[in-house]
């Protein structure tokens, strides 16, 4: 009876789930050890072609490009997040709940017309430089448009909600007791944040660094529109084999080594939270 009701009870999840993400993937696991068609799509005659193909310096310098930029994009999002999201939590209990909302409000937009915004802003003749420029800081406009700054800017300024929530999530469950107790011992607050809150939220921070990062990569929108196309990351190469180089084979492969290294980045993420998990459990127990 249990049984049969957990069944009931998860079954559309996990149907939903294997539907719309477990066979996609599986499916372009399958066709990265294809090879492309004459005219395009998919020549069934196996091969690791596409994989050496990805190995090549050519799209392994796309790869670097990516992991830095997305890397960046994690840093600077955990150093204006952080701040943020324990201010949230330290706030009033009241309060909480109107500081998270406007944390998500952008989220509510769509992600297109807070890219063209952004585009208005960093453009020569857009508000950061009239206001620069007015202010005598500058004399000629900056180049804030067309590069990976620009890229940086849209990339933190749309994911760094993911980063906050996650490491809210962490923040507010940590009890006022272990900080009052570091300061009675003598702890500055610097050392108290260093030995005691930082590594207690650790979990946060891997799991909102990882939604930032893996995001990030996969991203093909910002980089055309904020980069100009002039940067290719690997959500653009992507996006260019299937729908413009017609290599749907190659853009498998590139596309499945995003997949495992996302799956990578969150297998990391959960042994570290089961060993925090393991370290509390056993701290409560002594």
């Amino acid at each position: 009876m249990v049984l049969s009701r957990r069944i009931i009870l998860t079954g559309p999840g996990i149907a939903w789930i294997i539907l719309l993400l477990v066979i996609p993937c599986l499916l372009i696991l399958g066709n990265s050890f294809f090879e492309r068609g004459v005219y395009g799509g998919v020549d069934y005659v196996f091969t690791f072609e596409n994989y050496s193909r990805a190995v090549d310096p050519l799209y392994a310098s796309v790869f670097w490009n990516s992991a830095r930029v997305a890397l960046i994009t994690t840093l600077l999002s955990l150093a204006l997040g952080y701040p943020a999201a324990y201010c949230i939590a330290m706030a009033p209990k009241r309060r909480q709940m109107a500081l998270l909302i406007l944390v998500m409000l952008p989220l509510w937009s769509n992600y297109l017309i807070r890219t063209y915004a952004w585009m208005l802003m960093l453009n020569n003749e857009g508000l950061i430089n009239r206001v620069l420029m007015g202010a005598g800081v500058i004399e000629a406009p900056l180049p804030l448009l067309y590069n990976d700054f620009a890229i940086i800017i849209g990339l933190t300024y749309g994911y760094m909600p993911f980063m906050i929530l996650a490491l809210f999530s962490s923040i507010s469950k940590l009890g006022p007791e272990l900080r009052e107790a570091s300061t009675d011992l003598g702890a500055s607050a610097f050392t108290t944040f260093r030995r005691v809150t930082l590594p207690l939220t650790l979990p946060g921070i891997a799991a909102g660094s990882v939604f930032v990062f893996v995001l990030s990569v996969g991203n093909f929108v910002t980089p055309d529109l904020l980069g100009g196309g002039k940067r290719t990351m690997l959500g653009n190469l992507i996006y260019d084999q299937f729908l413009t180089a017609r290599d749907w084979p190659f853009g498998s492969a590139i596309a499945a080594i995003v997949i495992f290294i996302m799956m990578a980045l969150l297998t990391g993420q959960a042994i570290l939270i089961n060993r925090r998990a393991k370290e509390d459990e056993g701290v409560e127990a002594a």
